[in-house]
């Protein structure tokens, strides 16, 4: 898969965009399900730019979280914006419908 790659630049107004939302998917103890995989693919496709959470009970450690979120990012075809703690940004743009016009 052929993917773009983001700029410093835009991964940087991605990331301002992404303080002021809530997360939108949340992985839970049951972790990455098909379920979760259809929901965030939904909620980016309407949005462009998601933000995900990992919570408390599913994942211990950090490499669990980030690994939790990184695959997550590749099955919706997805860009990893950044990984703060348990949660992840994620962009995907729309070209049917831009809501997001990147710098």
């Amino acid at each position: 898969m052929l993917r773009h790659s983001l700029t410093g630049k835009q991964k940087s107004f991605l990331r301002s965009m992404g303080m002021g939302i809530d997360p939108v998917v949340q992985m839970g103890k049951d972790g990455l399900t098909p379920a979760v995989v259809q929901s965030a693919r939904e909620a980016i496709k309407k949005r462009e730019l998601i933000k995900v959470r990992v919570l408390q009970n599913s994942a211990d450690d950090a490499e669990q979280i980030k690994s939790m979120i990184e695959t997550l990012t590749e099955r919706v075809d997805a860009e990893l914006v950044q990984i703060i703690g348990r949660n992840g940004l994620l962009f995907k743009r729309n070209f049917d419908k831009p809501k997001i016009e990147l710098p």
